[in-house]
């Protein structure tokens, strides 16, 4: 498994300003964009391309383009809807998949009640969207789910994470072409398996619903 931690100014400061609790709701939002589409540089730097000829109005040129299967980009619902647009803005090619998760309170585990993908997701390259990585159960799930139908390459797109949930889904994913894109690793979860620092329940924010 690949990790990389962006370190960059402009990651930071927005960072920054969504952790503020004071931060609203639309502003939470417009950062959440701005902040996915600064890790998308990242997240896509090994994306597949093929050689195209071109003709600039000077001379004609070797370039490339993203390479077919497109992308596919799968934000886990309903956090990762608020990172779609901008991956998207980015790659506006990619064709997008939606994962519904919801915890089941018998076994703890993350249940997959709702997905909207391709039938078939041979050789493609995914990119999972999931603002927190905590303890790794949802992201764990997504990705296995991802790759029991076909797909060969995921990158996960996410705001923060925690040592703890980075170290569950390297253990889950041994030997499985995954990376992990992330804005900031934070220190730790708490009891109750928020990261910490942190910015709270990305969803409540993103939608108002603290």
């Amino acid at each position: 498994m690949r990790v990389h931690v962006a370190d960059h100014p402009l990651i930071t400061h927005k960072l920054t300003v969504l952790r503020d609790k004071t931060t609203s709701s639309p502003t939470f939002r417009a950062l959440t964009e701005e902040l996915v589409t600064l890790l998308a540089y990242e997240a896509t730097r090994n994306v597949r391309v093929q050689t195209v000829t071109v003709q600039t109005p000077v001379a004609e040129t070797q370039g490339v383009t993203i390479a077919l299967p497109r992308p596919l980009v799968v934000p886990i619902i309903r956090a990762g809807l608020g990172m779609l647009e901008g991956m998207v803005k980015l790659v506006p090619t990619a064709e997008v998949g939606f994962l519904g998760m919801v915890r089941n309170e018998e076994t703890l585990q993350p249940d997959i009640y709702a997905e909207r993908l391709p039938d078939d997701l041979s050789n493609r390259q995914c990119f999972v969207l999931d603002p927190m990585l905590a303890t790794g159960g949802s992201l764990i799930a997504a990705i296995e789910y991802l790759f029991a139908r076909g797909a060969v390459d995921v990158t996960a797109v996410c705001l923060l994470g925690a040592p703890e949930g980075l170290a569950a889904v390297e253990k889950a994913t041994e030997g499985r072409e995954v990376t992990i894109v992330l804005g900031s690793l934070d220190e730790r979860l708490n009891e109750k398996g928020y990261i910490v620092p942190g910015l709270g329940d990305a969803g409540d924010r993103l939608y108002g619903t603290v």
